[in-house]
């Protein structure tokens, strides 16, 4: 009995050791029909367990840019924070404020092990940044986090869909990642915006 007790003590700590992180899942983003859609589930793990289902991962940077992260919530904070200071110094071009971003992301040390993907949206451009540095322009439809894939296929076999609307159209594609993806519930959050 001591034993089993013992042994189960050292997986608890193991689980929720400080090398433990907390890590925020699935985000899709749909530019269709002059809307875009960010749209994200609300669970968070740590290690194997279900540390929180409502968890908020779309951020509104400004009344015309959204965010969204996935990967370790310390670090996709610590970059929405600085995104933001770029977004503050480009409010009008969110391209550069996300370049400028990459730059410090890649060239500072302190951000060399930093494990987060980002989704920025505004009406004219939508945009990926990677845990590389990397800034990818997409155009339509775009999903990060363990779900991702799941999501941004679905959603691609919907787009075409007319009498779909863009919301339906993220709602049944975060709904097919949920049923595929562990670590994806379906508590989901949207954020939209109007195309110029």
């Amino acid at each position: 009995m001591f034993n089993l007790k013992y042994s189960f003590f050292k997986y608890s700590k193991s689980c929720f050791s400080s090398k433990s992180r907390l890590h925020g899942t699935t985000v899709l983003a749909i530019k269709r029909q002059n809307k875009v859609f960010l749209i994200a589930d609300g669970q968070m793990t740590l290690g194997h367990t279900r540390f929180k289902t409502d968890t908020k991962k779309l951020r509104r940077l400004t009344d015309n840019i959204i965010c969204g992260y996935a990967g370790s919530v310390a670090d996709c904070h610590t970059l929405m924070e600085k995104l933001e200071t770029e977004v503050e110094q480009y409010p009008t071009d969110l391209l550069r404020a996300c370049v400028n971003l990459a730059k410090h992301w890649r060239t500072n040390r302190q951000f060399k092990n930093v494990s987060a993907s980002l989704i920025v949206a505004d009406p004219k451009i939508m945009l990926t940044l990677d845990g590389e540095g990397n800034v990818i322009e997409i155009k339509d439809i775009l999903g990060i986090g363990s779900g991702g894939i799941y999501a941004q296929s679905a959603a691609k076999a919907l787009y075409d869909i007319e009498h779909l609307t863009t919301e339906e159209v993220a709602l049944k594609s975060m709904k097919i990642a949920q049923e595929l993806c562990i670590y994806t519930n379906d508590n989901f959050t949207i954020e939209q915006l109007d195309c110029l």
